[in-house]
């Protein structure tokens, strides 16, 4: 090897000494690139993560999906399952048998109207302008409680509405808010259950339960539309049932023995009839009806037919567990439509939910107005208050008057209309007591009991020369007696006296308690009417002055004058629990006959009353046409 070589051989080793001495980066470059190292191995790190994390979740999707898929398959073949078993039960009606219960309202100016999307009917009614005697919502009958169901069969299978969820229609248009709009002229309102072949609606084809609410009314108009049903319906059907039951809700403070809850009808052009109002009861009616009312003391649920139901079923009967504590008594209506197969028709009805109004049941011109006990029984008293009390009664009380005052002035002017009455009544009473000494000294001249007819005669023959009659003190007072028992059907079921205030009474249509008892006395109760105590006062006052006014008459009557003071106490018991009013108006009627009677003792001058009497004496006793043809019979005996 040359020294050239070798030269050349160490200047390459410099040559590459040196460059990798240049090359060889520093620390800041070492430290960057370590740095730009280890970020590249984290993100390559994270990127493996994400491509698994991305690989389960495109699994997990898949399984998921596959799963879903799994699913539906069994959610398809249950609700398949589950549709013909509906199908099996309801045939038709299978699409509207499946769903959830929901609750709209609606309500006008007097009513505030809950409706069921089970069953499609008014499920509870509340009357806004009036409450309870305890400051309750009035509602008129228990809403958990309440039913009304059409049944029908279709496809040899009873169908019952109160089994199908019905689709709410407003105006009609389909409705899918909370709470009905406003009434505005008036609101039509459709429930409808679809039927259909298959679990897929065309709409074509379903039964509807169809209200319109007025906005100033108690009426609310109900019409059962059939639509589309004609292949449907049984071939044969005639006639739907409505089956319509409630439970009556307590609304009063004391129940009114004599106008309880029970259920009243009226035959097609004929009478209207009631189930008893004190027990349970049931009647079958096989002839056609024009209405049912479920009827309370003052307020009334009434069902009225277009034309009339077919027959009824009616029965009032007792629970023996009821669901409120403010449960009275239940009520169950079953009345047939009549209806003929067709493609489209309509059952027209409306619904009365309001107060026992005489002058508002008597617009319907249907006798709704015999709900109330005015004395139906026996025209006069009827008459009496109709055409008397009532027109006076709602005169007075369009003043604005408190009822109080009413009372007071209907009463002034009732004993105005009987003042003639009475001073007969009066003048009558003085006649006897001034022929008292006469009457006595022929009692003393015919004391024997063998005796007692010869008296009589001469008695008679006394009165009748005097020209006075002993019955003229009875007949006023006969006449008067339609009057009080007129006063007392009306005031305890007068709607305008309920929870009306006076003095001390806080409700004219109840008992006015100022004393409750901590024990009960039978056939009295366990409270204290002010109201009654001072009538059976004053009462018996009236009778101590009459029997001295007609002593005369009841000394040949002894047992009646006891009669006549045990009558004023046996009133007390039965007036205890019944309307003040009625007592109050008794006790004003009985001091308007006190200052009465005061009156005419100081008109009648008995002194020339006596001098009338002797004068007719002397004068010759016509006799009767009656009379006389007594004497011709007698003496054409007599010659023969």
């Amino acid at each position: 090897m040359n020294r050239d070589t070798i030269i050349g051989f160490l200047l390459i080793a410099v040559i590459l000494v040196g460059y990798s001495i240049w090359m060889t980066p520093s620390k800041e470059e070492m430290a960057a690139r370590q740095h730009k190292q280890d970020s590249i191995v984290h993100v390559r790190a994270q990127q493996r993560e994400a491509d698994s994390i991305r690989m389960i979740t495109e699994l997990q999707a898949a399984a998921l999906k596959a799963q879903t898929m799994e699913t539906a398959e069994v959610s398809v073949a249950d609700t398949s399952d589950r549709f013909k078993k509906l199908q099996d039960r309801y045939g038709f009606f299978a699409v509207s048998a499946d769903g959830e219960e929901k609750i709209w309202s609606a309500e006008n100016k007097h009513l505030r109207l809950s409706f069921s999307s089970k069953g499609g009917y008014i499920k509870e009614v509340q009357l806004k302008e009036y409450q309870t005697w305890d400051s309750l919502p009035l509602i008129v009958f228990d809403p958990s409680t309440a039913k009304l169901d059409l049944s029908f069969f279709s496809l040899n299978r009873n169908i019952n509405t109160s089994e199908l969820y019905f689709v709410p229609f407003v105006n009609g248009k389909a409705f899918s808010g909370d709470k009905f709009p406003e009434v505005g002229d008036s609101l039509l309102i459709s429930m409808r259950a679809y039927a259909s072949e298959s679990e897929y609606v065309n709409g074509a084809k379903y039964l509807a339960m169809n209200y319109v609410i007025y906005p100033d009314s108690y009426k609310v108009g109900f019409t059962v539309e059939m639509q589309g049903l004609n292949d449907v319906l049984a071939a044969n059907t005639s006639f739907v049932n409505l089956d319509w039951s409630v439970d009556l809700l307590n609304q009063e403070k004391a129940v009114d023995r004599f106008n309880g809850p029970t259920i009243y009808f009226k035959h097609l052009n004929d009478e209207v009839d009631y189930l008893s109002e004190t027990k349970s009861d049931e009647k079958t009616i096989k002839t056609r009806v024009k209405w049912v009312s479920f009827k309370q003391q003052f307020f009334s649920t009434a069902l009225v037919a277009g034309d009339s139901f077919d027959n009824a079923d009616l029965k009032t009967f007792d629970k023996e567990n009821p669901g409120s504590a403010r449960y009275m008594k239940s009520a169950k209506a079953s009345m047939d439509l009549p209806v003929s197969v067709g493609a489209s028709q309509q059952i027209p009805m409306f619904f009365y939910f309001g107060p026992n109004s005489y002058s508002e049941l008597k617009s319907f011109d249907l006798d709704l107005e015999r709900q109330i006990p005015l004395g139906w029984g026996f025209f006069l008293l009827a008459w009496i208050n109709i055409y008397l009390v009532i027109p006076v009664f709602n005169i007075l009380g369009s003043f604005g008057w408190n009822y109080g005052i009413v009372i007071l002035v209907l009463t002034l002017i009732l004993k105005l209309f009987l003042l003639p009455i009475a001073y007969k009544t009066y003048t009558s009473s003085a006649k006897m007591r001034v022929l008292k000494p006469e009457v006595d000294e022929i009692n003393a001249k015919y004391p024997k009991q063998e005796d007692a007819m010869k008296k009589q005669q001469a008695v008679m023959n006394l009165y009748k020369r005097a020209g006075a009659n002993p019955m003229s003190g009875c007949i006023p007072m006969l006449l008067q007696m339609p009057i009080l028992i007129a006063m007392f059907r009306f005031f305890p079921s007068s709607i305008e006296l309920r929870q009306k205030s006076f003095l001390w009474a806080t409700d004219l249509s109840s008992y006015d308690s100022i004393w409750n008892l901590p024990f009960e006395i039978p056939f009295y109760g366990s409270h204290v009417s002010l109201f009654t105590l001072l009538m059976t006062i004053s009462t018996i006052f009236y009778t101590h002055l009459n029997n001295q006014m007609m002593s005369s008459q009841s000394n040949q009557l002894p047992g009646m004058k006891t009669m006549m003071y045990l009558m004023p106490i046996m009133f007390l018991g039965l007036f205890n629990n019944y309307a003040s009013g009625l007592s109050y108006y008794y006790l004003l009627a009985n001091l308007i006959t006190f200052a009465q009677m005061y009156l005419f003792r100081f008109v009648i001058n008995e002194e020339k009353l006596r001098i009338r009497i002797e004068e007719n004496k002397k004068k010759p006793v016509k006799k009767s046409a009656f009379q006389q043809r007594l004497e011709e019979a007698a003496k054409q005996r007599g010659m023969k």
